[in-house]
């Protein structure tokens, strides 16, 4: 865990215009920037950046957030590694407070990544000097310019080819980055030899392993880099750092399997396809082109290994389903893999192919009753258990929804039948009810106050003890205030927020932000929250009255204690 007290310290020395403009040009508009939105297609500027206030919103598509949030999203890292990008941008070192289980994350040295690049370098010129590699490369279809793009080299027959590229072939970091193996007998040897080398480059592009492939036959076919402290097989994908600006702009990632698939279609212009690194597709993988764009599409071979491999990339799936985002899986005839298929039909077919992909629901359907007789009792039996664990592990509201309609009616039950039997809560369907008139009357009062502390957190320390009103704006008022008390009133307006990322506040936080670009230079946010303070005293001494007022009507003032008498009488003096 990252302490939160650095997180503040992070939001505080980062510009949002500068982590901004690394990846999307702005323009100046007044006090703030604006830029076509880099999550989704526009024509017009509709995304927008506060310099003051240290935040970015999309009035297109309403995404919202800090630099640390943006930086998650346009570069599809987790929470950790987006901070760690920005940390080494500013020169300061993340540090990782112990976990419950008691493990402690290791900060990856940097020089690590410059040995990775020096191999990289050396790799890339030994292509050159090799005619059987290059012949190779030719004969696969494989322009140069294609090769360059992924950074393609060979790693020479030889057993200490490295040597020539790090005088101090002995050292350390060779071993720590899985470049080369240490014997029994304490003998070192490449790792890497007469292999096409594929450098794994993450979205920060810098190189962290490598992928190597037999020129002729061998075994094993593919020889992955082992995991190492810039590498975790399980959280990476091939080629999603040359991918991710195509991915973004059609919305929409290829899964294949191999590194080959991900460089031949890129060379015959299906530039959105990524690669699992000789592991099964993770829920990390799911979760991190899902931020990258609305459909995955997982392509795997016809053959047994292919349809285990998608399967298992369905279950990892489900929890992380996303009501508006589709995920389909596309089989390829037996003989066939998306390299040679694309080589002999051409692009055309294969994206007609992609199009026609079968959609993760009728996939689930068709596996889980493929050898079922759905006439008997028994197969409709075996249908339900089969399906019970693949619907219990869906969150998406939606596609829950509409996956236990599809296996109630080829079941025989009903929904409610099938929920009950599964002993999962039907979904409710109760109608929102209307705001009252008194509602609307407070509702900017709350929006304000929200507003004005988001501005000025200190600010909090004003309000009332155990403040509190209904409405989704109130709510959030008094969520803000509870953390602000926790961290006494010292948290930065971007931290504040960074805090809220992902709670049932995030959305009315954001929203209520992203108004306060209305704002003008010269708004006064302590006069606008001393004045907002007076209405809300104002309001409770009026309410105060009126319930005063009517149990005295009741009974005279005789009905009322000698306290509220006195309350009342004070109010009635005012």
């Amino acid at each position: 865990m990252i302490p939160r007290s650095f997180i503040q310290d992070l939001l505080n020395r980062l510009d949002i215009v500068d982590v901004v403009e690394r990846y999307v040009p702005l323009k100046k508009t007044g006090t703030n920037y604006v830029a076509c939105c880099p999550f989704h297609n526009e024509k017009s500027p509709s995304f927008t950046v506060s310099q003051a206030k240290q935040f970015y919103h999309c009035f297109g598509c309403g995404v919202h957030g800090t630099a640390i949030s943006f930086v998650m999203e346009h570069l599809g890292l987790g929470f950790v590694e987006a901070i760690e990008d920005l940390a080494q941008n500013v020169g300061m070192n993340v540090p990782h407070e112990q976990s419950a289980a008691g493990e402690q994350h290791q900060r990856v040295a940097p020089d690590l990544y410059e040995v990775m690049k020096t191999a990289t370098r050396y790799y890339r010129e030994q292509l050159k000097l090799s005619v059987r590699a290059i012949d190779y490369l030719k004969q696969r279809g494989l322009s140069g310019e294609i090769a360059a793009k992924f950074a393609i080299g060979f790693a020479p027959d030889a057993w200490q080819n490295l040597a020539a590229a790090f005088p101090d072939y002995q050292a350390g970091v060779l071993h720590e980055t899985g470049l080369v193996i240490d014997n029994d007998n304490d003998k070192r040897y490449d790792r890497f030899r007469d292999r096409i080398m594929f450098p794994i480059i993450n979205v920060r592009s810098q190189v962290i392993g490598f992928g190597g492939r037999v020129l002729d036959k061998g075994e094993p076919k593919y020889l992955n880099s082992p995991e190492t402290p810039l590498f975790e097989k399980g959280h990476e994908l091939y080629g999603l750092f040359q991918a991710q600006k195509a991915i973004r702009a059609g919305q929409r990632a290829l899964v294949v399997e191999g590194y080959m698939d991900v460089v031949a279609l890129a060379q015959h212009g299906v530039e959105y396809a990524v690669a699992t690194l000789g592991t099964a597709t993770t829920p990390y993988h799911i979760q991190k082109l899902l931020r990258l764009a609305d459909q995955i599409v997982f392509c795997f071979d016809g053959d047994k290994a292919g349809q285990k491999a998608a399967w298992r990339a369905l279950e990892n799936a489900l929890p992380h389903l996303q009501d508006g985002k589709r995920i389909s899986f596309l089989f390829l005839p037996v003989e066939h893999d998306p390299d040679s298929f694309i080589r002999e039909f051409g692009k055309a077919i294969f994206e007609q192919r992609i199009t026609e992909s079968m959609p993760l629901s009728g996939y689930l359907l068709h596996e889980i009753s493929i050898d079922l007789d759905m006439r008997s009792q028994e197969g409709r039996n075996q249908l339900l258990q089969r399906a019970k664990p693949l619907l219990s592990a869906i969150t998406s509201p939606v596609a829950a929804l509409l996956l236990r309609k599809e296996v109630a009616a080829l079941a025989g039950v009903s929904q409610a039948e099938l929920e009950a039997l599964f002993e999962i809560k039907p979904i409710a369907h109760t109608p929102r009810p209307a705001l009252k008139k008194a509602a609307r009357s407070s509702f900017s009062v709350h929006r304000l106050l929200l507003q004005c502390l988001i501005a000025q957190p200190e600010l909090g320390a004003q309000m009332p003890a155990g403040w509190h009103e209904e409405g989704a704006d109130a709510e959030a008022v008094v969520a803000v205030l509870s953390v602000l008390c926790d961290v006494g009133y010292t948290v930065s307006s971007p931290a504040l927020m960074q805090m809220f990322e992902g709670t049932t506040h995030a959305k009315t936080l954001a929203l209520a932000e992203a108004d306060m670009l209305a704002w003008g230079e010269t708004f006064d946010v302590a006069a606008e929250f001393s004045g907002l303070l007076s209405k809300l005293d104002d309001g409770q001494r009026r309410q105060q009255f009126q319930a005063l007022q009517g149990k005295s009507a009741q009974g005279g003032l005789s009905g009322l204690s000698s306290q509220e008498r006195e309350q009342y009488l004070r109010l009635l003096q005012r």
